[in-house]
């Protein structure tokens, strides 16, 4: 009888979710419901899944409306017809024309349009008038004579007046405006409530072949998908049979490329692979990636396969994973098993440059009516909708930011309260509908069989479901990722061509792993720069581990994540690679549980021990095991099935006779490792890419650090990687016309900043400067550059203040007044090209004042930093400690005054829930200063923005790594650039340092001080 119900799938319009509109309907008996979402079809397939096993019968269509004004009900009959009305709504969604007041002829889908849109005699055969409870004195005169034309036409959009007074928000929001200015127009009437099914049958009585229309629609009705079923495109080939029999042969010839003679352990490894795969019918899933990769290396694309995918010898020999699965013990089943539910898939990575063009690739290799782009949901957040109905009640932006700080409800007025009540029902309300990060799905059937699609900016059609329904439909999703860190690997490599003429196997790994320049970057943390290894903590994590070869850089990969660090095993697990004793005691607790993971000394480090431990220890099924890896995300937590699998761990145990507390400790380091662990196959791949970069940076430092600037930096600001690449000797100048390109560029160890780097200079200058450039050669002065590019006086003071002429040996106080005096009565310059070029008349003018760091100001103005100067050169003059980060190992456990350019905070939460922060600095030789500030010392001194600091504290060294617990911290000020005559008098700031550590000079070491010159 329910032929028009919303979800609040109907974003910013309906109120109900899947599982409440199910429980509404059964509360209410009926035994058929029809899911119309607006122009949306996002809960169909999980609402068809959810039916299963229940007393209710799944029908599913679209509400078709312009805005929203509804204009007819699509219906679908069965399969074919959910795909027509699927493809009808993707036609408008991708051209963005509004819906005719007729629907097309569906040859299985049924249409039931608004009482009064059109006259019954003008319907089709399936086309229908519905009749709402509301309309039935509606029914008389012509109506009465196409009795079988109509059907009952209940919307269901809310429950109650609650979820009316959340919609009339949503529509507001929706319309921008506010509430008492919403348009009635734009709301669903009141009575879009479910009403019971005697209710209904009540209003229709006098109507029985109303109520016999509607109930014969909705039985001729059936829709049905098969869950957990492989949908993917079946053949790569033109058979299952021929898709293995080349997976084989590619399989062997990659053999010969990976190993040369292989080992009878490989060649096994390999079979029983291909057996399962052959099994498990995934061939197809297997070459389509195969080729994916191999059209990759044809277009000269560099890409890491990462994931579980790396846990497979065949992907291994099939070059789409660079990670020897027999080297690290990685077991196959982890990626496919007869008894994993849910299918695998590949994460590739590509240089964020060429993703678009492999996702095309694919689109075309496949067909755009059978690949799709997976969609993810954006919903409503509590605080940010705090803001959304403030605005909807129309409060001032100093109350709503009130509201949102507030703890005392008590203390609030009637909106105010109003405001936290509804921000708290529409948290977690899918807003609208987005794009995964990451995920493609190749279909054997047309994409619209499942759904409609949308056409985001990206140019590719993007599914109205998230990948959780597409792996409960049997979907695997390749995962196509763009990564900054392969795009600097690929510009390195191609740099290092340019600059040296040397050419680069990147794929050499074996040779790598034994390099002794890598493995002294990695011991000691030299590793700016490099992908995944560079952050403060991973330095820090490096030194402490010595992690110099590739397995303990495979854990670190994983160690340092979240789940692990902070549930403290990340420490605990250095302790025990430090003092193999406390692995014999850990081993003496709970023997069983060490012997599955004493490769990591009995600390669970990735996904794959979850899944020991569960199978192993706690004696789940392995498919049970998976669900409790999968529970591990954030978006699995909320099924049924967690909690289960949950429960039983425990009851496991208990029957094995663990002790309870070992039990329970172990069940927090699993949970310790929700939505964070990495598996060993992830951690083995971000290892590998870890490696290349390694390797560039060992051997071509300077080509590698400008790749990095080029790429938009790393973990840090651009001006650390700057400074990197002045400590491996290279030359740095500012954007030069007759040398920069819109990136940085490198000849020799000479390096030029790029004019991209240039805040406020437009892209149209740039391309001017350098399209001239390429066809007239270098700019021979000022003049000639102005006559030959267009160029505003704005434009043209940022490229001379930041020294893009210095080449001209003039000052550029006397380039700005050639400037003014060109361009004083112009806008713009209007280059013209004649045979001889009219000479401009220079000036001679008087000497003025200039300042030592008027050049380091500009370019921190224009750039963000100082080029020609040090951070330290811009100090004011005052006496200052000379202890150097090299002076520290022989200072341990001493207090020490330091002087350190600020180059990272990182703040987080201690255990009593205060702030403590972890800074980075570099001294003045550019040399690392590790620093902690516990909770006390960051309240009491907090940093406050860039610049140098002079910090005070205590020397401390664990397990090599050393840093400073700080006790004081103070910013120093820089030097200010006003002539000396008018330079205020008065003591300032820097004098009173001065003066207060020039008194505390005998407390300080004697290497720590000295008088500024």
């Amino acid at each position: 009888m329910l032929l028009n119900c919303h979800t609040y799938y109907s974003y910013k319009f309906g109120t109900i979710s899947i599982d409440q509109l199910i429980e509404e309907a059964i509360d209410k008996n009926y035994h058929s419901l029809v899911l119309t979402d607006i122009n949306n079809t996002s809960a169909a397939i999980d609402f068809i899944r959810r039916y299963q096993g229940k007393d209710l019968k799944p029908v599913v269509g679209v509400d078709f409306r312009n805005g929203a004004g509804q204009k007819y009900i699509g219906i679908a009959k069965n399969n074919q017809g959910f795909r027509e009305l699927n493809e009808h709504l993707t036609f408008h969604l991708h051209s963005g024309k509004e819906f005719a007041d007729r629907a097309p002829i569906f040859l299985n889908a049924f249409v039931v349009y608004p009482l009064g849109s059109i006259h019954p005699k003008n319907l089709n055969r399936d086309e229908f008038i519905g009749v709402r409870p509301s309309e039935i004195n509606k029914l008389f005169g012509d109506l009465r004579n196409y009795p079988e034309k109509l059907v009952i036409l209940q919307p269901v959009t809310f429950r109650n007046k609650r979820d009316f007074n959340v919609h009339r928000l949503l529509r507001t929001m929706d319309n921008n405006t506010l509430l008492s200015r919403l348009p009635k127009s734009e709301e669903a009437s009141p009575n879009e409530i479910m009403q019971s099914r005697n209710e209904i049958l009540y209003h229709f009585r006098d109507f029985p072949q109303i109520i016999e229309n509607t109930q014969g629609l909705i039985k001729s009705c059936f829709i049905d998908f098969t869950f957990k079923q492989n949908k993917n495109k079946r053949c790569y080939t033109s058979s299952s049979e021929e898709d293995f029999k080349l997976l084989s042969k590619l399989a062997w010839d990659g053999i010969l490329y990976r190993f040369g003679e292989p080992s009878p352990r490989v060649v096994a490894r390999m079979e029983k692979e291909l057996k399962i795969i052959r099994q498990m019918d995934f061939s197809a899933y297997f070459l389509i990636n195969w080729d994916l990769v191999e059209y990759a290396r044809s277009q000269g694309c560099y890409y890491v396969g990462r994931g579980s995918g790396a846990n497979s010898m065949v992907a291994y020999l099939l070059r789409i994973t660079d990670v020897d699965p027999l080297e690290l013990d990685l077991y196959f089943e982890r990626f496919i098993n007869p008894s994993r539910q849910s299918p695998p898939d590949f994460d590739i990575d590509f240089a964020s440059r060429d993703r678009d063009r492999i996702t095309r690739y694919i689109f075309d290799r496949h067909g755009w009516n059978k690949t799709a782009l997976v969609g993810t949901y954006i919903t409503f957040q509590y605080k940010s909708m705090i803001r959304e109905l403030g605005k909807v009640f129309g409060l001032p932006a100093h109350e709503i930011e009130k509201l949102q700080a507030t703890k005392d409800f008590s203390s609030l007025d009637d909106i105010g309260k109003l405001v936290l009540q509804y921000s708290q029902l529409i948290h977690g309300f899918p807003s609208h509908l987005s794009v995964h990060s990451s995920g493609i799905l190749i279909s054997e059937e047309p994409i619209s069989a499942y759904t409609a699609t949308i056409m985001p900016p990206k140019g590719f059609p993007t599914i109205h479901f998230s990948m959780l329904e597409a792996e409960d439909l049997g979907f695997a999703k390749f995962d196509i990722l763009g990564q900054r860190g392969l795009s600097k690997i690929e510009d390195a490599i191609r740099l290092v061509h340019e600059n040296t003429g040397d050419e680069i196997d990147i794929h050499d790994l074996k040779t790598y792993k034994d390099d002794d320049r890598i493995k002294e970057l990695l011991k000691h943390g030299n590793t700016i720069g490099c992908f995944y290894v560079e952050s403060p903590a991973m330095r820090m994590l490096l030194t402490k581990l010595e992690a110099d070869d590739y397995l303990r850089l495979v854990a670190a990969s994983s160690i340092i994540r979240p789940g692990v660090a902070q549930s403290g095993m990340m420490r605990e697990y250095i302790l025990r690679y430090r003092d193999r004793s406390r692995c014999v005691e850990a081993q003496k607790e709970a023997p069983a549980l060490y012997e599955l993971l004493e490769e990591t000394y009995g600390v669970m480090v990735y996904q794959e021990d979850v899944i020991k431990v569960a199978h192993l220890f706690a004696g789940l099924t392995l498919a049970e095991s998976d669900i409790l890896r999968r529970g591990m995300s954030w978006k699995f937590k909320q099924r049924n099935e967690f909690g289960k699998i949950k429960d039983k761990f425990f009851s496991n145990c208990e029957e094995k006779g663990y002790d309870y507390a070992l039990v329970t400790r172990v069940w927090t380091q699993i949970e310790s490792f929700a939505n964070y662990a990495f598996s060993k196959g992830h951690s083995a791949s971000y290892a590998v890419e870890s490696y290349q970069a390694l390797f560039i940076k060992a051997y071509y430092p300077l080509e590698y650090i400008v790749a990095t600037i080029n790429n938009g930096g790393g973990f840090y600001r651009t001006e650390l990687y700057v400074h990197e690449a002045r400590m491996h000797g290279a030359k740095i100048f500012p954007p030069c016309i007759n040398r920069s390109e819109n990136q940085t560029v490198i000849n020799g160890n000479v390096i030029h900043l790029g004019f991209g780097f240039l805040k406020s200079l437009e892209t149209t200058t740039i391309n001017a400067i350098l399209n001239e450039r390429y066809r007239g050669g270098y700019y021979r002065s000022l003049q000639d550059f102005l006559g030959r590019v267009p160029i505003s006086l704005e434009q043209l003071s940022i490229l001379i203040r930041v020294g893009a002429f210095n080449f001209t040996r003039k000052s550029k106080k006397e380039l700005l007044w050639n400037a003014h005096f060109i361009l004083a009565k112009s806008k713009k310059t209007a280059p013209e090209r004649t045979l001889f070029q009219q000479e401009v008349k220079e000036f001679t003018i008087p000497e003025l004042y200039y300042h030592p760091l008027e050049n380091a100001y500009d370019e921190i103005e224009l750039l963000g930093f100082p080029i020609t100067r040090s951070t330290f050169e811009l100090l004011e003059n005052m006496p200052l400690p000379k202890t150097l980060a090299a002076d520290l190992p022989q200072l341990i456990n001493q207090n020490v005054v330091i002087v350190g350019s600020l180059v990272h905070v990182k703040r987080t939460r201690a255990n009593n829930a205060k702030t403590m922060s972890f800074g980075v600095f570099i001294d003045f030789k550019g040399h690392w200063i590790d620093t902690v500030q516990f909770p006390q010392i960051a309240a009491r001194y907090p940093f406050s923005g860039g610049g140098c600091y002079l910090i005070k504290g205590k020397v401390v060294e664990e397990f090599g790594f050393i840093s400073i617990e700080v006790a004081e911290l103070y910013r120093l000020p820089n030097e200010n650039m006003e002539e000396p005559s008018t330079r205020l008098k008065a003591p300032d700031k820097s004098r009173l340092l001065g003066e207060y550590y020039m008194k505390n000079v005998q407390a300080l070491p004697k290497i720590g001080i000295t008088k500024a010159e």
